[in-house]
């Protein structure tokens, strides 16, 4: 009966756990289904409830109990004085409303994926009495990349809803190129910005390849299907007209500044250059001083501010792969900071 007894309880243990690890697999596989339908959704978060929790917060730490309730009573006062007048009001006009979009940009805007959703998502309830406000921080990169950004945040203005940018760190090159469409600009002060200029660059090979006796053949249909290459010999020809494709792009570039800023001096700032906020503003770069928080902290006191984020879903490979480089990262970042050496 004692080996009955055993044999039973193992038999209920053995079949529990095959119970538990097909549930896994099929929650998995679920899941697998519905990212394969669905490849990312919206995250919508109230940033005004987080303003108030924030003030109510400090509010109970710095005020006696007498100070708190007095100031409640006074809250509330406001509040039913408010309703009042909002009831009485001829007008049954909506509260007004600031979305927020992040823009963190990487060598080839691939970030645009996201930012497409947002604007997209944005522009199917906004009005013109809201506002699209982007905190955007981008060094710039590939040309159509940040072409199809610029595109996306100039879908806002085309429906006349008002557009600021704010830079916090830096907006130069394709970045200030997405900048440069907005109605305000605004930067912290050592933000940078600036930059309108192109620049490409690649090393050649060819010498290294002569002198070890190896050779490269290229065939190309069209005398400028290539122009400078890494590894064949380039030709002052190919040089040439690889400058001439810069200057066009540095040329539309310009045209494109200076068609959403015409009280810019395109030629005093176009010059490849880059300036501190201040300098920035002083050039017409910029609209105002200031921070993102600053901006936000105070436009909550009279609007809803609704942070809009398309997020992407990710596989497990993707996932491992991510947890992987960051383990990396701060693998090196720790051996590094271990073998600084220090002045004095």
């Amino acid at each position: 009966m004692e080996f009955l007894y055993e044999y039973g309880l193992f038999l209920a243990k053995t079949v529990t756990f095959v119970l538990a690890v097909i549930a896994i697999i099929a929650a998995i596989a679920a899941s697998a289904m519905k990212q394969k339908h669905k490849k990312g959704e919206l995250e919508i978060t109230d940033l005004s409830e987080q303003f108030e929790e924030v003030e109510h917060e400090m509010i109970e730490h710095l005020l006696s109990k007498e100070q708190l309730k007095k100031k409640e009573k006074e809250n509330k006062k406001l509040a039913k004085e408010k309703a009042k007048a909002e009831k009485n009001a001829e007008s049954d006009e909506e509260e007004s409303r600031v979305f927020v979009v992040d823009f963190k940009g990487s060598i080839d805007a691939k970030e645009v994926n996201s930012l497409r959703e947002e604007i997209s998502a944005i522009l199917t309830v906004a009005t013109p009495k809201d506002e699209v406000f982007v905190r955007l921080e981008s060094g710039g990169g590939m040309v159509h990349g940040y072409g199809l950004a610029s595109s996306q945040l100039d879908r806002v203005r085309q429906q006349e809803i008002p557009l600021t940018v704010s830079v916090d760190k830096v907006a130069a090159s394709g970045g200030y190129m997405m900048a440069c469409v907005a109605n305000q600009i605004i930067s912290a002060p050592f933000a940078i910005l600036g930059s309108i200029g192109v620049i490409a660059q690649l090393p050649n090979f060819n010498k290294i390849l002569k002198k070890n006796d190896i050779e490269f053949e290229q065939i190309t249909a069209g005398e400028f299907k290539r122009t400078l290459t890494m590894f064949g010999e380039n030709t002052d020809k190919a040089r040439e007209k690889f400058t001439e494709e810069i200057e066009e792009t540095h040329v539309l570039f310009k045209d494109f500044v200076s068609e959403h800023r015409p009280s810019l001096e395109i030629a005093k700032v176009a010059t490849g250059e880059h300036w501190f906020g201040t300098k920035a503003k002083a050039l017409g770069l910029v609209d105002k001083i200031q921070t993102s928080d600053d901006y936000l902290q105070v436009a909550s006191k009279e609007h809803k501010i609704l942070a809009i984020k398309y997020v992407q879903h990710k596989s497990l490979a993707e996932k491992f792969s991510k947890a992987v480089s960051l383990s990396v990262e701060n693998l090196i970042g720790k051996i590094w900071q271990n073998n600084r050496i220090f002045p004095g």
